[in-house]
């Protein structure tokens, strides 16, 4: 009974954390979007060269776009000229570095895990995006256009008080959105946190079992948990002796991975360059989960 008790304790005190969590910084975020030159942001994307990479990233880790967002604004850079590499850098990112993700990242399991995977996944991001430039995979892209109702509203409000309202009607929209996988995410912790014997993580899982991280990582690419339901997962298997680096090599695996996003990336690229992005997402995993647990 009290192992019971401590589990519904700890779903509901992670449940309210990030509720508070995801509210407060989505607001900010799109309200700080509302101020943003987007079109000078796409100029910066166009740039030759390494610059155009790391915008492209940046942008990619500035926007928590879902991929109904996202797969229509990678064609759209495409088809004004943005530069392969810069696009494909900011495909990479989109998923896998948001404001959501890093805050959620920092409070459950600190500061400097969330630097240290900001680090890595926006430093990947830029190097598989030169490198799928320089091998010739832009002619694995389709000429095709998307359509449907995913385009949102540019008219933004001039007074301030109504940007605010507009953020956090985003920001509400947002969260209804994920509330069911951040609820599974939290309810899966909670039953690990209270239920799951901490020897069987330790020797499966543990820093001592070099293996955990690739099994991880492979593990996360074909389950597809957000990373908003992978992050308290992972906070209950660290708490369960499960290495960093495994728990990294997991929220990049799926985080990168969401099902949605690939299903709609196959439709502007070929298979082969489909492949090369779940490729790319491996080794992004399998080398940060390495230097999470070499650190």
């Amino acid at each position: 009974m009290n192992t019971f008790i401590e589990t519904i304790k700890y779903f509901f005190l992670i449940t309210a954390e990030l509720t508070l969590l995801f509210l407060g910084i989505s607001t900010i975020v799109a309200l700080i979007l509302m101020y943003l030159p987007q079109e000078k942001i796409k100029n910066w994307m166009a740039a030759k060269g390494i610059f155009g990479n790391f915008i492209g990233a940046l942008f990619g880790a500035l926007t928590p776009f879902c991929a109904c967002s996202t797969v229509p604004m990678t064609l759209g850079f495409l088809e004004i000229g943005i530069p392969f590499g810069a696009v494909m850098s900011f495909v990479i990112a989109s998923p896998l570095l948001n404001p959501i993700i890093l805050a959620m990242l920092f409070a459950l399991m600190g500061f400097k895990i969330a630097v240290i995977y900001f680090i890595i996944v926006f430093g990947a991001a830029i190097i598989f995006g030169v490198i799928l430039e320089k091998t010739g995979c832009e002619k694995l892209v389709k000429k095709v256009r998307i359509k449907g109702e995913c385009q949102t509203s540019n008219e933004i409000p001039q007074d301030f008080k109504e940007k605010l309202r507009l953020s956090f009607r985003k920001a509400w929209g947002d969260y209804y959105s994920i509330l069911g996988y951040l609820l599974v995410g939290v309810g899966i912790g909670a039953m690990i946190y209270g239920y799951l014997p901490q020897d069987i993580v330790i020797k499966y899982a543990g820093p001592g079992n070099p293996f955990a991280i690739p099994a991880a990582a492979i593990i996360g690419i074909p389950l597809y948990i957000r990373a908003e339901t992978a992050i308290p997962i992972g906070l209950s298997l660290m708490q369960k002796g499960m290495s960093v680096g495994a728990v990294i090599a997991l929220i990049i695996g799926g985080a990168g991975m969401a099902i949605p996003e690939m299903s709609m990336l196959a439709g502007i690229f070929r298979k082969k360059l489909v492949a090369a992005i779940v490729i790319v997402i491996f080794f992004t995993a399998v080398i940060g989960g390495y230097i999470f647990n070499s650190i």
